[in-house]
Formats: C-alpha cells, sequence, structure tokens
C-alpha cells in the first residue's frame, strides 16, 4: 500500500473507532510547517523584520504593561532591573580581590616562569575606555606581563598616541607603536604579535576591562594542565558603568559544534606563542569575524583546551561595538560563514552554512549526507491506538528522508482496536510490527528491535511524538553519519508549545543525575546564548527521538537492561562519550512530545521503588561523571533551574 492511500484508509479507520482523526492529514501538516517556518525562519533575516523592531517592543511592553496590571504591579519591571542592578554590582564586586588576597596572589611563586603578552590593537579608543583598559592590565595580581599597544588611530584621535607614550614611559611592561596608518583590525593585532615576547599571547580589546585576577588563574590553569589554550567566563556591561551588567556568559568546556556555530570561547583567550607557529596570524580576509577565525585555527591546533570557569573579563557594549550591535560591523556577518567553512574544511567536512534564524552570527550548517544510508525508526508502543497513529502518520506523510523502515514494537495491548491497527498499517511497504511478548522493559524491547532492524542507523522514537519539520531525518542524519558523533536528538515541544527538550544536562535535577535542558521555555525563546538556535554538543539527549548509528550503538553494548525505564537514555550517551564520541542536539529537528506536563518525573514511572533502584543504580555506575559539572554546561549556573543565574535562579 502506499501513503496515499494508507492515510485515506487510516482516516477512514479512525472515524469508524469514533476515536477522531488524531493527527492531521499530509496537506495541513505542511501547510502548518510552512507558517511557522515562516513566522520564526526567514522572516528575522529580512529588512522588513529589522525595520518594524520599534513597532514588535512597544507592542511586547505594551503587554507587558497590560500583564503587570493584571497582577496588579505596574512597577514590577522597575524593581526587577533594579535588583537585578543590585545584583550584579554586588557579584561584580565579589570578583576584586581583598587586599589580603591580592598580596597572597603577587607573592604566589609558580614553578614555571611565563610573561603574559596581552595584545590590544587601538583604534580612535575614546580616552575613558583606554584608561580603563590600561589600568585593569596595571592592576593584575600576577606581575609577568607585556601590553602591546598598536595604533591605527587618525590624527584627530592623537590623545591616543600621547596617552599611551605616557603610560609606556611609566611602566616599561608597556609597549607602544604608532602605526604609519590604519591597517584593519588583523593587521593591527599582527602588529602587536610582532611587539610580543611573552611564551603565552592574550586577546584583548581596546575598550574593555580585565578582572585584576585574570592573569593569576590563568597561570594557575597551566601550571596545573599544561594547556596551550585556555578561555574563561565573560560578561558583557553597558558604556561607562561595570556594574550594568546586561548579558552574563558562563561558557561550556571546548565543544567543537558550538564553537562552529557560534564564537562562544571569545573572551578571554590565552594560548601558548608556539601555536601561531602552525596556524600562522590573523588573517585580514577574515576582519570583523577574525578571532573566529583565529579561536577556530588555534584550538584545532592545540593539544590541550582548558576552560577556566571563572569570569574574569567585562566586554564593553557601546554604540560602535559588536556587542552592542552586529549591524554596526555588518561584513562580520560574511567573514563568520566564511571562518567557520575553513574550519570545516580543515576537518573534512562538506556543508554550506547559513545566518541561523534568531542572529546574524550564529550560523546553521547543512552537512552534505553521505549516500542514503537506511534508517530503521524503532518505536514501542502499548495499546494507545491515538498517539501512535498519530505518530506514525506524522512520519510517512512528512519525512522526506526516504530510505527508511519503521519497527514498531508491540508490548502486551490488550485492545483490539489496537490489532486492528496493526493488520492495516503492516500492509505499508517500510512498515514492520514486531512481537515482545515479556513485561516491560524499554532498554530490553529497543535492544530487542535493534536485533531485527537492517538498518544502518537507529532511529528511537516514542510513540507519543508526532513530526513538525518535514526533513527531520535529514537534520538527525547530517550530524550521526560523522565519525566524531554518536547520538544525534532533536528540539521536542510539548502539546501547548512549551520546550519539552533541548538537550539534557548531567548532574542536576532533583536526582542529581540528569534534567532536560530549556524545559517549560516558550517557543518563542531564543535560549541561553542563543542555544535553542544552533546545533550544539551536549552530554545526552532523550531517546524520545535519538539518532544513532547502528555499529556504534552495538559498539557500548546498547541500552543497559538493568534500566527499565529511567535514565536508559542518558547511561547510552554517557557510554557513548566515554568511548571518545560526541552527542550532538539539532533545535532544526523539531517534533511534539505529548508527554503530560502536569506529572511529575517520579509519577510517571508507576513504579516508585523500581525508580528509586534505578535512580541508586545510575548514582553508583556513574558516580564520578556525576560528582563533577557537565563539561557543556557551566558550574556558575543553576543545577536546579537550567540555565538561570543569580536573581533569575531564585
Amino acid at each position: 500500500m502506499n501513503k496515499k492511500t494508507y492515510n485515506k484508509e487510516l482516516t477512514e479507520f479512525m472515524k469508524a473507532h469514533n476515536l477522531g482523526l488524531g493527527s492531521m492529514t499530509a496537506g495541513e501538516r505542511a501547510q502548518i510547517s510552512a507558517t511557522y517556518k515562516r513566522r520564526f525562519g526567514k522572516l528575522r533575516n529580512t529588512w522588513f523584520w529589522t525595520l518594524i523592531y520599534p513597532v514588535r517592543m512597544c507592542y511586547r511592553a505594551w503587554l507587558r504593561f497590560l500583564a503587570g496590571l493584571r497582577e496588579r504591579k505596574p512597577n514590577a519591571k522597575f524593581f526587577v532591573k533594579r535588583r537585578a542592578y543590585q545584583f550584579s554590582k554586588a557579584y561584580i564586586k565579589s570578583l576584586f580581590p581583598s587586599e589580603e588576597r591580592r598580596k597572597e596572589q603577587e607573592n604566589t611563586v609558580f614553578e614555571k616562569d611565563i610573561t603574559f603578552s596581552i595584545l590590544a590593537p587601538l583604534y580612535n579608543t575614546p580616552e575613558q575606555f583606554l584608561k580603563d583598559m590600561i589600568g585593569s592590565v596595571q592592576a593584575q595580581t600576577y606581575g609577568k606581563w607585556e601590553l602591546c599597544l598598536a595604533d591605527g588611530s587618525d590624527e584627530e584621535h592623537d590623545y591616543v598616541g600621547k596617552l599611551c607614550e605616557k603610560y609606556a614611559a611609566d611602566d616599561p611592561r608597556i609597549k607602544y607603536k604608532k602605526l604609519e596608518k590604519n591597517l584593519g583590525i588583523s593587521e593591527n593585532t599582527n602588529e602587536c604579535i610582532r611587539m610580543a615576547t611573552g611564551q603565552y599571547i592574550a586577546l584583548f580589546d581596546h575598550d574593555d576591562v580585565l578582572i585584576p585576577t585574570a592573569l593569576y588563574h590563568n597561570m594557575r590553569a597551566i601550571e596545573k594542565t599544561d594547556a596551550d589554550f585556555l578561555y574563561t567566563d565573560e560578561a558583557t556591561f553597558l558604556d561607562e558603568d561595570i556594574y550594568n551588567i546586561i548579558t552574563y556568559h558562563f561558557k561550556p568546556n571546548y565543544a567543537i559544534d558550538n564553537l562552529r556555530a557560534n564564537n562562544y570561547i571569545c573572551h578571554f583567550s590565552v594560548f601558548k606563542r608556539s601555536l601561531l607557529d602552525q596556524v600562522g596570524l590573523f588573517d585580514h580576509a577574515y576582519d570583523g569575524s577574525q578571532d573566529h577565525d583565529m579561536i577556530l585555527r588555534l584550538t584545532h591546533a592545540a593539544k590541550k583546551v582548558v576552560h577556566i570557569p571563572r569570569l574574569l573579563y567585562l566586554w564593553r557594549a557601546h554604540k560602535n561595538s559588536v556587542s552592542q550591535d552586529i549591524n554596526s560591523k555588518t561584513y562580520a556577518i560574511d567573514a563568520g560563514k566564511r571562518a567557520v567553512l575553513a574550519s570545516l574544511e580543515r576537518d573534512g567536512l562538506s556543508a554550506t552554512v547559513e545566518s541561523s534564524p534568531a542572529f546574524a552570527t550564529i550560523y546553521k550548517f547543512n552537512y552534505k549526507i553521505k549516500g542514503e544510508p537506511k534508517i530503521s525508526v524503532i518505536i514501542p508502543n502499548k495499546d494507545s491506538l491515538q498517539l501512535l497513529a498519530n505518530c506514525v502518520d506524522s512520519v510517512l506523510t512528512l519525512s522526506t528522508y526516504k530510505n527508511y523502515e519503521i519497527l514498531i514494537v508491540e508490548n502486551n495491548s490488550t485492545t483490539p482496536e489496537i490489532e486492528e491497527y496493526y493488520k492495516l498499517i503492516e500492509t505499508v511497504d517500510n512498515v514492520r510490527v514486531l512481537r515482545y511478548p515479556d513485561g516491560f522493559n524499554y532498554s530490553k524491547i529497543n535492544n530487542f528491535a535493534v536485533k531485527e532492524a537492517t538498518g544502518d542507523y537507529l532511529l528511537f522514537l516514542n510513540n507519543d511524538i508526532e513530526i513538525i519539520t518535514a526533513n527531520w531525518m535529514e537534520e538527525l542524519l547530517m550530524y550521526a553519519q560523522r565519525d566524531d558523533v554518536a547520538c544525534c536528538g532533536a528540539k521536542l515541544y510539548y502539546g501547548n508549545r512549551a520546550i519539552q527538550h533541548c538537550g539534557v544536562i548531567t548532574g542536576a535535577g532533583p536526582d542529581r543525575i540528569a534534567i532536560h535542558s530549556f524545559a517549560g521555555e516558550s517557543p518563542d525563546e531564543v535560549g541561553y546564548m542563543g542555544r535553542l538556535y544552533y546545533a550544539q554538543n551536549v552530554s545526552a539527549v532523550t531517546a524520545a527521538m535519538m539518532l544513532v548509528k547502528k555499529e556504534k550503538f552495538e559498539e557500548v553494548g546498547g541500552f543497559d537492561e538493568q534500566l527499565a525505564v529511567a535514565y536508559n537514555d542518558v547511561d547510552l550517551c554517557l557510554k557513548l562519550l566515554k568511548q571518545g564520541y560526541l552527542n550532538v542536539v539539532n533545535p532544526f529537528a523539531e517534533a511534539y512530545h505529548y508527554e503530560s506536563i502536569s506529572r511529575g518525573y517520579e509519577e510517571k514511572r508507576g513504579n516508585q521503588d523500581r525508580f528509586r533502584a534505578e535512580v541508586a543504580y545510575m548514582q553508583d555506575k556513574w558516580k564520578k561523571v556525576l560528582a563533577k559539572p557537565d563539561p557543556y554546561y557551566n558550574p556558575n549556573m543553576s543545577q536546579d533551574k537550567p540555565w538561570k543565574f543569580g536573581v533569575d535562579a531564585e
């Protein structure tokens, strides 16, 4: 039976059993999907979307005002802002060492004798910004540094040179060179490099500020790990008030997919001078995204990349800075695309790159799929006719990828309707119904199905999933086909459109095992630092929709059958991480997951004793892993309220 005939007969079948259609027709679903993409996709990259920005902001402000009136809190927004500012001020102040702590750090003797060459290319730098920048270097508690200033300022800003010469005369660690002309950001930085004599290079923007302990903590990390590339957390402040924090950027450990999609490393980057001998100097062809290009090259060559999870850099946002408005430097967008394409080529990968729907300088990749490998879609089921028919129908009618089979694993259903449905669905060429007669054990059921699967890839799918994006299989496969990637997951929504899953954070949640990332967030949200709009590395993904190459699945022994219900997907992902693979969540593969929002995590297990036993089993099996922060999260963030920090976490 072809899919068109099946869809017609399914409709009649559902009507006959008075169950309702359950799912939309292919045409209706395609229309809604197209509408969704128009709203959240290409529209955001148009000049019209930019033009109506003030209107959109006013509309949102009006809605917030009305909401405040309904709650009888018309001044709530003001108090929230004031409270956030007070928190920011207290937090930033806490980053500055006390006099006692300063003396302790200044008197610390390290085994390695390292000088940091801090590069700061100058161009028409506002006087106060320049003083703040130089002063923050002179305030460092680690004193072995040199500040290399290459000045491309024009004649109207000659105060820059006069001020720098005065600083250099008073402090021999400050090196200043006036350039004959402005050579652009990359070449100006290269001039700084030529002035540098230190073993480690540090990149520093001319209008930003270092926390006084920045070099000290980098030195400690180098002593401990012998890292040849290091980076820290950072915050963005507005104009001249370092306490007016508009963004805290707490970063993950090194994650190549995150870095290609978004230069999350950025500040404060420190690396061995010897790495430059391998990768070369800054390339002016990437001006505007020169740091992204350089960081991609350096981390590719580095033997040890270390993230210091401390906020040690303050990035100033003002009217001419990229941190405030990327449109002030639009050429950075194209330069960034070329930089990430060059990174892919170095790793032998082929893809096209485009700006994500949310941010021009966050990128979406379309990897070239090798051949047309077969995918086995495995769907466990017990009764649940409405859900199963909805799920299978969405796969059959929407999927644009053609080479797949559907394996429905029947597990002790009791209703006659489901057996009638099985007879109908098995008439579709690429659908089979397998029988698993034993008691429910998710791991055993799926391992059983894998033995019957004929595909090169395994796509585990819950029966309460409904596909949204037609190219969902391609979006998952383009990552799962990479040699360095194991599991690839999707962005899932509850029935009310709130986000249900976009990756899993380990060591978090009530049991300190795992919690879904961004669960409960609005579908309009872009996520912390844009994370809901680019494919990224994660510790785990849910098996409600998970694609993995069959041979990699079998390499680690499949699902652990001691975990009948809870955390079997997390366990599988951790086993694959241990083997050296990456796991990826791709938010451009989207589906509904009709999991109940009202029921608690434990309540869904039914058997409380079994659930507690599985929690204890996971905690014992992965004790060392779960005791450490999730490498793709950040220890400064809340372990109970993902992606929240400080005031937001309360």
